[in-house]
């Protein structure tokens, strides 16, 4: 079937990436938003945008009758859910398929079972893969949750049943802890997902999470576009992501490669999707999970494929076959993302909210960014602090390094904290640059990190002044001819000030 107008049921970065492929394929495009994203850059950019209601997910982003009811006013014969809200809803995908779209994504029988984590560690099992220890079910009670930590030893992490992304994750070091982390996470969850159930495993200390990249289609071939190393963590979220791993050989990359690939034949997987392990300090590898949907981080395998993915998931969805092999994908330099976010990294990485009052991107050779806002967006506290990604490339791991540091120093965001410094912080640290940093890497760097330098509004007023003070002086307007050595000074003070 061919794909003539697709509804994007997602704000933000992702939002507007997606509505750029529908133009290169010239595909028609249609968005939603809620109140509060009326200007945002996803709904300027789309052809057609409708209001889904007020700026909370549970009455916006996460109400399938309202995008349902959108999708039939608009006429659109696909919906591609992003990431988060509802990309990995089982009843939503059943819910588009009821009303005769195409849902840009697996089945959602298959989205039940892989999301369903008992059933997914047996899949796993079943393909040769060591799972995680933990409970078989959701936990139902606090006394469950207790008796489990106690089988398992602590300290244990309590896990969202539902998506994915960080989000309803806690770690429990002992049973006192266990009610309130219990409670947080299953509130988390709520929120994210529309799915309060919690489980529990085993938490691994100083682990690698490396994922592998998987595109399937419905003629039955399915393949994988490498790996992604994972491990600069904060809160159990992602903010810095690589490919390929510095860590894993090239031995257990191609090993595990062939089992994520196993695992989705398994579960008969079409589109997208992840397949996520643990790596400890031996090079055992344990399946966590499987995301099925695209992933934040999907830009450092495009960098090195050349494959688009989301033009690969439509052309999927249409019933296309796979236009390559595995044997046909090549891998080329290095790539880095660096997540956006708008968080106070000297204080726990807090959210923060405002506008951005200035914001100037970097550019040059090997630079892609992927950016949701712009200058004069406001960050609400509605939804996820991701502002934009910083994705650079490179002939090799050095030169990625080199070229993400200096465009760093490029990006200005002002009027909010921002990640910015804490990434290049991450850069500059012995055991990223060596490529043997785990998810313990954010905790060491921030048990060193000074109170934020950067106030806006002092700056703001510093540069005010020192306006007010120079347009305050007498002006000698002359011929163009003259000499004056004020205006001599004012060249030198203004190149002088460039400079720096």
């Amino acid at each position: 079937m061919k794909i003539n107008k697709i509804l994007i049921a997602n704000r933000g970065e992702i939002a507007l990436r997606i509505l750029r492929t529908c133009k290169e394929m010239n595909i028609r495009s249609t968005v939603v938003y809620s109140d509060i994203d009326r200007t945002s850059l996803h709904v300027l950019y789309a052809e057609e945008a409708y209001s889904i209601g007020a700026p909370l997910s549970s009455e916006s982003y996460l109400r399938i009758d309202k995008i349902i009811d959108v999708a039939k006013t608009a006429s659109v014969d696909a919906i591609h859910p992003g990431y988060g809200f509802l990309s990995e809803n089982a009843e939503f995908a059943e819910a588009v398929a009821n009303n005769n779209m195409l849902f840009i994504g697996p089945s959602p029988e298959t989205i039940k079972t892989l999301g369903d984590k008992t059933k997914a560690k047996s899949l796993a099992s079943s393909c040769g893969v060591n799972s995680v220890p933990g409970a078989s079910e959701p936990i139902d009670s606090l006394q469950s949750a207790l008796e489990t930590a106690e089988e398992i030893g602590f300290p244990v992490l309590l896990k969202a049943a539902s998506g994915g992304g960080g989000k309803g994750m806690r770690i429990v070091n002992d049973s006192s802890a266990m009610e309130e982390m219990l409670r947080i996470a299953s509130s988390e969850a709520e929120s994210s997902f529309g799915d309060s159930r919690i489980f529990i495993e085993k938490y691994i200390s100083c682990p690698h999470h490396i994922e592998f990249q998987i595109l399937a289609d419905t003629h039955g071939n399915t393949v994988h576009l490498g790996d992604r190393e994972c491990s600069v963590q904060r809160r159990y979220q992602k903010i810095m992501e690589e490919s390929p791993s510095p860590f894993i050989t090239d031995e257990v990359r191609s090993k595990m490669g062939a089992h994520a690939v196993e695992i989705m034949k398994a579960a008969k997987y079409t589109g997208a999707g992840t397949v996520e392990f643990l790596v400890n300090s031996d090079m055992d590898y344990y399946f966590l999970e499987v995301n099925t949907r695209l992933q934040v981080e999907h830009t450092v395998t495009e960098m090195r494929t050349g494959i688009d993915l989301v033009k690969e998931q439509i052309r999927i969805a249409e019933g296309n076959e796979l236009s390559f092999t595995q044997e046909e994908i090549m891998f080329t330099g290095h790539a880095i993302e660096c997540r956006i976010t708008s968080e106070d990294t000297s204080n726990d990485f807090l959210p923060t909210t405002g506008r951005i009052r200035s914001l100037c991107e970097p550019g040059g050779p090997g630079i892609r960014i992927d950016s949701g806002v712009r200058q004069g967006s406001e960050m609400s506290p509605y939804y996820d602090p991701l502002m934009s990604k910083l994705i650079v490339w490179g002939r090799n791991r050095s030169e990625s390094i080199a070229r993400c540091d200096r465009a760093l120093s490029e990006y200005v965001i002002s009027g909010l904290p921002t990640s910015i410094p804490f990434c290049k912080k991450v850069l500059k640290h012995n055991s990223f640059l060596e490529g043997n940093y785990d998810t313990t890497l954010s905790d060491s760097l921030m048990k060193n990190v000074a109170p934020a330098d950067h106030d806006p509004e002092r700056t703001a007023a510093a540069i005010g002044a020192a306006a007010y003070k120079v347009d305050s002086k007498p002006k000698n307007f002359s011929n163009g001819n003259s000499t004056n050595d004020n205006a001599s000074a004012w060249k030198r003070s203004g190149r002088e000030s460039s400079l720096r």
